[in-house]
C-alpha cells in the first residue's frame, strides 16, 4: 500500500502526532518550524499556529488546553496557546540534550523523552509526567527518544533509542507509571530506516515511521513485521491513527537534513500523508492533570 498526501505542509520537522476525538483534529508539530498544525479529515482543512519556540511534542488535557513538551521544559497551555503554567525543566544541566518524542498512557500521563541533538551521546533520558504533576525519571542513559506507545491495555510500552535500531517492549505499571522488563520487540537491522514514531492499533500491531526509510511499517505482538506502507518521500516521523471511525493512518514527514538536490526529487518532503491500512487505531488517552 502507498500514502497520498493530504496537506502539502512542508514542515522542516513534522511529528508528534495524534488524533483529538474532542475536536475531531489531527494534530501535530513542525519541530523546527515553530508552530502546530491541525488538520479536518471530514472537510480537508488544516490550520497552523505559530509558536514561540520548538514544540517537541504535545498532548490535550482533558482540563482543556495543552501539555507541551518544549525543547527545554514541560509547560500546561491555556485553551487559546498564550498563557503557560511550568511543569518541569529538563536537564537544565546539559546543553546538549532536548526533549524529543512522547505520547501518554492509558492513565492519561505524560511519557516525554530527550535527545542529545549535539553529540549523539547516550546521556539523555525519558521522564514521566504524573497527573498530579510530579515529575520522574523512568529511562537513563538515551541517545534519541522515539516510538513511545502503549498497548490497549496499558501493560506494556514500547520505546525506540532510535540508533540502537531496534523497538523494545516494558512491562508497564499503570498504578504508578513505571517500566520494567525491558526486551527487544523487532530488530530494524535490516530494514531501509531506523524506528521513529510509532501508535498502536486495535488489534495489538505497533506501526512505525521508519526514518530515512521510505515506509512505515506494522509490527505484529509476535514481533515481525508484517505490513509494509510504502511513503513517497525519504523522512517518515511519526504516525497515527485517526478520523471519525479511526481507520486512517496519518504520517508526517520532514525536509530536515535534506539538500536541494533531494527536495527537488521529492517536492512533497515535510508533508502530511494518509492510507486507509484496513485496520483501526487506538484512542490516546488525554493528560489527566
Amino acid at each position: 500500500m502507498r500514502a497520498e498526501l493530504v496537506v502539502d505542509c512542508k514542515n522542516q520537522h513534522g511529528e508528534g502526532i495524534f488524533w483529538n476525538p474532542a475536536d475531531g483534529l489531527v494534530w501535530w508539530t513542525d519541530i523546527e518550524g515553530s508552530a502546530l498544525f491541525s488538520f479536518d479529515p471530514v472537510t480537508s482543512k488544516s490550520t497552523s499556529h505559530k509558536m514561540p519556540e520548538r514544540v517537541c511534542c504535545f498532548a490535550p488535557r482533558i482540563s482543556g488546553g495543552l501539555i507541551v513538551a518544549y525543547a527545554d521544559r514541560v509547560v500546561l497551555l491555556d485553551q487559546a496557546m498564550k498563557e503557560e503554567s511550568l511543569v518541569t525543566r529538563f536537564e537544565s544541566n546539559n546543553a546538549e540534550t532536548r526533549l524529543n518524542d512522547g505520547r501518554t498512557d492509558r492513565q492519561g500521563r505524560l511519557i516525554v523523552g530527550g535527545m542529545n541533538e549535539v553529540s549523539g551521546n547516550a546521556d539523555s533520558s525519558v521522564i514521566c509526567v504524573d497527573t498530579d504533576l510530579n515529575v520522574r525519571t523512568i529511562i537513563e542513559g538515551v541517545s534519541c527518544a522515539n516510538s513511545t506507545c502503549f498497548t490497549a491495555d496499558g501493560t506494556t510500552m514500547f520505546f525506540a533509542d532510535t540508533p540502537d535500531r531496534e523497538i523494545v517492549a516494558f512491562d508497564y505499571d499503570t498504578d504508578s507509571g513505571s517500566v520494567s522488563n525491558r526486551r527487544m520487540h523487532v530488530s530494524f537491522e535490516d530494514e531501509p530506516g531506523l524506528p521513529d514514531g510509532s501508535c498502536v492499533d486495535a488489534g495489538g500491531g505497533v506501526w512505525n515511521a521508519e526514518w530515512e526509510g521510505h515506509r512505515v511499517v506494522r509490527v505484529a505482538p509476535n514481533g515481525t513485521i508484517n505490513r509494509v506502507i510504502e511513503v513517497p518521500v525519504w523522512k517518515p516521523t511519526c504516525c497515527a491513527f485517526g478520523g471519525p471511525d479511526l481507520d486512517t493512518l496519518f504520517i508526517t514527514t520532514s525536509r530536515l537534513m535534506s539538500d536541494e538536490a533531494a527536495l527537488s526529487k521529492e517536492p512533497e518532503s515535510g508533508g502530511l500523508f494518509a492510507v486507509k491500512p484496513g485496520i483501526r487505531g487506538v484512542i490516546d488517552t488525554p493528560f489527566n492533570g
